[in-house]
This record gives C-alpha cells, sequence and structure tokens, in this order.
C-alpha cells in the first residue's frame, strides 16, 4: 500500500477493495487521474483508493499517470536534539527540493539543506520514507517523489531562509514547538515527524 497525497487528502494505492464510506473507489488500470484530483479538490471524500491486483505494480503504474519529479530532503537534527523546519507558503515544512543533473540523492538532499537553511556540516545518518504528493505548476499537475534523510549537524550558527524559494524562517524546533508546527504543516511531513 502506497498514500499519495492531493493537499491534505490522500490517494491510497491499495490491493484491497473496501466498501466505500467516505472515499471512493477506482480501478488504476483505467483510471482518469485528472477526475481523481478534481474529485479530492471539490468534495468532501476524506480519500480515494485506486485498486490493483498485483502489488509489486500499484506504485510503477501510479507513477505513469502525471509527470515525475524527484526531490531529495532531510529531517536535521541539531546538538540539542532540535528539528529543522522552515516556513514557506504559511505553512511548517522540512528543506528539500529537485534533484540536478549527474548528482545523487543523498548529495541532493544535503545541497537542498544548505541551500534553504545556510546549515553545513551535515551528515546523513539513515534513509526516512519517501512521500508522494500530486501539486500543481503552470497548469499542469505533477507527482513529487521525495527521498527523505535523517541527517546530524553540529553547526550553531545564523540560519538564513531561502528568500527566493519563497522561505522566510529557518527554525531549530524542540520536540514540542515541533508538535506545534505540524498543526500548520503537510500530510506527509507529520507522517516523517
Amino acid at each position: 500500500m502506497y498514500t499519495v497525497y492531493v493537499g491534505n487528502k490522500p490517494i491510497i494505492l491499495t490491493t484491497k477493495v473496501e466498501k466505500e464510506t467516505d472515499f471512493k473507489s477506482f480501478l488504476l488500470k483505467s483510471v482518469n487521474i485528472g477526475k481523481v484530483i478534481k474529485t479530492l479538490n471539490t468534495t468532501d471524500l476524506k480519500a480515494v483508493h485506486l485498486i490493483h491486483d498485483n502489488p509489486d505494480k500499484l506504485l510503477k503504474h501510479f507513477l505513469k499517470l502525471l509527470p515525475n519529479v524527484i526531490a531529495g530532503g532531510g529531517k536535521v537534527y541539531n546538538a540539542k536534539n532540535e528539528i529543522l523546519f522552515i516556513y514557506r507558503n504559511s505553512k511548517w515544512d522540512l528543506p528539500k527540493g529537485k534533484v540536478e543533473q549527474r548528482e545523487s540523492i543523498e548529495e541532493t538532499a544535503i545541497r537542498e539543506v544548505e541551500e534553504e537553511t545556510g546549515v553545513k556540516g551535515l551528515k546523513i545518518t539513515k534513509p526516512l520514507s519517501t512521500t508522494y504528493h500530486i501539486f500543481k505548476r503552470n497548469g499542469k499537475h505533477k507527482i513529487k517523489i521525495t527521498y527523505w534523510f535523517e541527517m546530524k549537524t553540529k553547526f550553531d550558527g545564523k540560519l538564513y531562509p531561502q528568500e527566493k524559494e519563497g522561505i522566510t524562517q529557518v527554525k531549530w524546533l524542540d520536540s514540542q514547538a515541533s508538535q506545534k508546527a505540524l498543526e500548520n504543516s503537510y500530510a506527509n511531513i507529520k507522517i516523517l515527524v
């Protein structure tokens, strides 16, 4: 099973057929993804289930429905065990961004965290979950696939929000402040934190 977010509503890729309650089901092989996105955005349905009989083909078939954007990002801890957050588009988020040519996904994640926050001395400690969400750019829907990594740093210098990317704040948040920030964040970030 996979979850792909459209805003804060999930598209659940599954092999199980369940009785529809507050969600609607479609067959993945014949689905009109534009109609699914519109349905999620304009109704009070809580979710959409896309069903395929082969669990190994769920994600592969889904990713063929729209252009893919590959990104890398970090859940970064400092020496005080605080998490690095950015504030962009009136929401708290974790730093991430698109892969550039000939860059590994790990290199992307580190570069993006550095560019968006000014934090240096990053070390990847382990991979985290991969998240999927659908966004609209220039009138076209795309699927962003973000590979996340837990990172650690001893950096305690000044934080610099990358304003040209729309980032207005960068903050280290302790566990209590992180939970508060997650109240105004994205569903896939809540899963990571």
